[in-house]
């Protein structure tokens, strides 16, 4: 499974993997590939720092990444506007309704009620200030090429940039910007996705960024088949995601039952794509809450960042619920995989060891 970017990274395996919990990114580079941190949920930037001080402490001195959330137009947020004023009455009112009627209880008092400020761009670039100041090798970020000035600041500290790209032209255009590795996520991605599948896409932007920009397959991608599927196609490696949530490192952020019901009983076509999470298009895990929102009636989803504004206390009171039917989840539709909990070196053989074995089998096809 070696590739140019292992040894470029300093690697055993092209696998990288993006998770919210420092616990898995840690586990993952001791296991031989790339663990990147999402920051998104990092509000106190003193979290952060302790969060990466951590990492660097606890990852055997192998490396790691970070990822932020920091659109390349600087829009005129979190300054003298306050962002909930934004937010219509009509929405708010469907969201109150929508738990009523959904069962789901209030949190108590003062808990959980603040939405997710990573998502708005001064605080990504909050984000970005504490990571330079730590030791990732890798900066990736979720909404496409960050602004150049960030590409740049990133090269003076010698950390590469990775964005993520739904269609060729996307991917030129990073590679315009600066960006040295290309993310092809698929439409079967969890998270943020487009509309064309990894078989399409990756190739397709393989050929149109050249043989010197290294590409990462992305989007339903879960097992070592699947890894040399990615390799096959072009791909000097895979980004993962969802078959993460399903370690035994991550309950170290999330522990809750009614969640690993929920992706462990899913099947691969029990997800939905839909602008209710963020406001753009993301993958979730089909449950009554997505339903509400696809009724007759139901408001349009506000642009990002209002969206999660909307949605961010009513998230913390879903999942506070344990309700395997209701809980809000991104994830990809290769959560029909995803049916125990292991740790997360066990994961990273089981890919290696499939992807031998893929690559063995392809061999002996030969004329």
């Amino acid at each position: 499974m070696r590739t140019p970017l292992c040894d470029e990274f300093g690697i055993d395996y092209p696998i990288f993997a993006f998770t919210p919990s420092e616990h898995v990114a840690a586990a993952v580079s001791r296991a031989g590939g790339l663990g990147v941190l999402g920051c998104v949920r990092f509000n106190d930037t003193e979290e952060l720092e302790k969060t990466l001080s951590w990492l660097d402490d606890n990852t055997d001195g192998k490396p790691y990444g970070v990822d932020i959330v920091m659109p390349m137009k600087i829009p005129t947020e979190g300054t003298s506007a306050d962002l909930s004023t934004y937010i219509p009455e009509e929405h708010k009112k469907f969201v109150d309704e929508t738990l009523l009627k959904l069962g789901v209880p209030p949190l108590p008092e003062g808990e959980g009620r603040e939405g997710v400020l990573g998502w708005l761009h001064s605080v990504a670039r909050s984000h970005l200030d504490i990571a330079l100041q730590h030791r990732p090798v890798l900066i990736a970020n979720a909404l496409g090429s960050p602004p150049v000035d960030v590409i740049e600041k990133c090269h003076e500290h010698g950390i590469k940039v990775a964005a993520l790209a739904g269609a060729a032209k996307h991917a030129l255009s990073h590679v315009t910007n600066g960006v040295d590795i290309i993310v092809a996520q698929g439409y079967e991605a969890g998270g943020h996705t487009g509309e064309i599948a990894s078989m399409v896409l990756t190739p397709d932007i393989v050929d149109a960024v050249g043989p010197d920009v290294p590409v990462l397959g992305a989007g339903g991608i879960g097992s070592g088949r699947q890894v040399a599927a990615s390799l096959a196609l072009g791909a000097q490696g895979v980004w993962t995601g969802s078959i993460w949530l399903g370690t035994e490192e991550y309950r170290n952020l999330a522990s809750n039952q009614g969640w690993e019901t929920a992706f462990t009983r899913a099947t691969s076509s029990d997800t939905v794509r839909t602008r209710i999470y963020t406001g753009k298009p993301a993958r979730l895990l089909k449950t009554k809450w997505t339903e509400a929102w696809a009724e007759e009636g139901a408001p349009e989803p506000l642009p990002m960042p209002l969206q999660n504004l909307l949605v961010a206390e009513a998230h913390n009171r879903i999942n506070a619920a344990h309700d395997p039917d209701v809980i809000s989840m991104p994830v990809g539709q290769i959560v029909g995989r995803m049916n125990e909990v292991q740790p997360v070196a066990d994961v990273i053989e089981s890919l290696v060891s499939e992807f031998e074995e893929a690559v063995e089998k392809l061999g002996s096809y030969r004329s």
